[in-house]
């Protein structure tokens, strides 16, 4: 097993995963419950952890979190003339999705 990634806390570290997984890449979560430590423990030492299980997946690992962690935002005006911004792919005024 290899570590990738050091996420901020266990709801990020257990969404990299699952995308993780869903690319094909065996991945787990590690020290998802030493946040309730912290103090105790020096807190970055706490952190939850993403590892994968085959080492030669590793690369493939971190560029698939490279592109989950900076993908790219949009900006587009809905025909209702609401600005939608960031990821939303969807008007939160009239609930129309975005066009192509």
């Amino acid at each position: 097993m290899q570590r990738i990634a050091q996420a901020p806390n266990v709801f990020i570290a257990t969404l990299w995963a699952d995308a993780l997984r869903v690319e094909g890449i065996a991945a787990s979560v590690q020290r998802q419950y030493l946040g309730s430590v912290a103090g105790e423990l020096p807190p970055d030492q706490c952190l939850p952890e993403v590892w994968v299980e085959n080492p030669d997946h590793a690369d493939r690992a971190e560029q698939v979190l490279h592109h989950l962690q900076h993908m790219p935002q949009q900006r587009w005006f809905c025909a209702c003339g609401e600005l939608v911004e960031g990821g939303f792919q969807q008007c939160w005024n009239c609930s129309a999705l975005m066009p192509t």
